[in-house]
């Protein structure tokens, strides 16, 4: 059972558009990524706010470091989302708030990461407190007409949305992430062993959730009915999280058209609202397939609850800019998408994956 659940090639959306290809990271300075935070700081409160800026380090990397130089334990440091490690980030992250930290987080810096900002707030940062965040992405070696190719991509996945695939940094280097995720749930060994400490357990059953996902956004890609509302599709309010199912396409198409709600697919779980008619049909062959269940999910407690996640996502903020052979493109996608898919649309070539934890 476990070798089905390695993950399977995703299709893309703009098959049809000749790509651009180019190679990525050449340079840290090649990928930045900066966080839209979803609520600005207050200026009081028991927690300090630090914006860092961070590059060849991961986030749980800077966790540590921090909580070591500010004297916290590394669970009281709160972040929003985890970031790259080859690329130069900027993000914030949370301590308990005294006078002397504060003063001492304004100078902090090191060679791989410098403090841009220090704020009050009155909550510590939790993941998810952003609504996005915002890519400048240089590709070098890539085609005569590259701006042209990736302005045509570009204008598609903004009418059409981007796929809402789990990009390759969920399943690691070895892709074994949703295997060890499945030990993880059925307590076997090797999920013992893999899964010892919260964070790492909790990573590898959503890597396994994840898996499923894509599958099933991948056939949402192929008969191309990625902004459709088909009867029995559970339908997620864009930004929010109010969903229901689909009882009336003719009612519901034009709120998908425009962007209102989105088709969301399952991350399983026993108490993730239930798909109908089709997409329900869909949802429990792929459960078959893997010889899973919605009961066997219950196994994961509070960390495999189950929710609903959208197929696909808006693509904002775009821009394109020629430099000579390289290519710069700009654009944002809200938490939680990854900028690798977009990436290997615009490229049509695979995107080695970031592995941030």
């Amino acid at each position: 059972m476990a070798a089905s659940l390695a993950p399977q090639p995703l299709p893309l959306s703009t098959a049809d558009l000749p790509g651009t290809g180019g190679a990525l990271r050449v340079f840290e300075e090649d990928f930045l990524v900066e966080e839209i935070p979803s609520y600005a700081a207050s200026g009081e409160g028991e927690h300090l706010y630090l914006t860092i800026e961070k590059r060849g380090i991961s986030t749980m990397q800077l966790v540590r470091t921090l909580a070591t130089a500010l004297g916290v334990k590394e669970r009281e440091v709160g972040y929003a989302g985890l970031k790259d490690t080859r690329a130069v980030t900027r993000q914030r992250l949370s301590v308990p708030w005294t006078v002397a930290r504060a003063e001492q987080a304004t100078s902090l810096a090191a060679d791989r990461w410098r403090v841009l900002r220090v704020e009050r707030h009155g909550n510590k940062l939790r993941p998810g407190h952003l609504i996005g965040n915002r890519f400048c992405i240089r590709l070098r070696g890539v085609v005569a007409d590259a701006e042209v190719r990736a302005r045509a991509i570009f204008s598609a996945l903004t009418v059409q949305g981007v796929p809402n695939f789990f990009g390759p940094q969920r399943f690691g280097p070895k892709e074994d992430n949703a295997i060890l995720g499945h030990a993880v749930l059925f307590g076997l060994p090797e999920g013992k062993r893999a899964g010892a400490d919260r964070f790492r357990r909790k990573f590898l059953l959503s890597a396994l959730q994840s898996e499923l996902f894509n599958r099933l956004c991948a056939e949402r890609v192929r008969e191309r009915s990625l902004g459709v509302a088909l009867l029995g599709d559970v339908l997620k309010k864009r930004g929010g999280r109010g969903a229901f199912v689909c009882v009336d396409t003719v009612v519901d198409t034009p709120r998908v058209e425009s962007g209102e709600v989105d088709p969301a697919g399952p991350m399983f779980g026993p108490e993730m609202l239930a798909a109908t008619d089709v997409p329900g049909a869909r949802e429990a062959q792929v459960l078959a397939e893997t010889e899973l269940s919605l009961a066997a999910f219950a196994l994961g407690g509070d960390e495999t609850e189950g929710t609903r996640r959208a197929y696909r996502v808006p693509l904002a903020n775009v821009d394109v800019v020629s430099e000579g052979d390289a290519l710069r493109l700009s654009f944002d996608l809200p938490r939680g998408s990854y900028a690798t898919t977009v990436l290997r649309e615009v490229t049509k070539e695979s995107v080695a994956p970031e592995i941030d934890a």
